[in-house]
């Protein structure tokens, strides 16, 4: 079971990053799940339905209740939300600074985040 899921990951993962709609985030305080030990998290860019429920003012805002809808939605490997409740402040704000410059418009991107 362990391995078929790996597998899936590991070609969800292939896709996002054949799309060039993903971000990489390193992880300042690794999560546990488990014996296995996750250093980084891609997230990908969310597509409007993946959004349901969620104010976007709320998640341009950082809200953590927002995040913990979304980003299990949006994550390799997938966060569920009592993952992003254990989330360092500083790994939260930093999956959220991407979901946040996923909202902007191709053209604002670099204006707002140069480094983007």
């Amino acid at each position: 079971m362990k391995n078929a899921t790996m597998n899936t990951q590991e070609n969800i993962a292939s896709d996002i990053t054949a799309s060039g709609v993903y971000k990489t985030v390193t992880l300042e305080e690794p999560l546990t799940r488990g014996d296995t030990l996750i250093t980084s998290v891609q997230i990908r860019k969310p597509v409007a339905g993946e959004l349901r429920g969620v104010s976007l003012m709320d998640l341009g805002n950082l809200d953590v209740v927002s995040l913990q809808r979304v980003l299990p939605r949006i994550t390799v490997p997938t966060l569920a939300p009592h993952d992003v409740a254990k989330l360092d402040l500083a790994d939260l704000m930093a999956l959220g600074s991407e979901v946040a410059v996923f909202l902007l418009k191709k053209a604002d991107r670099p204006v707002v985040y140069p480094n983007s």
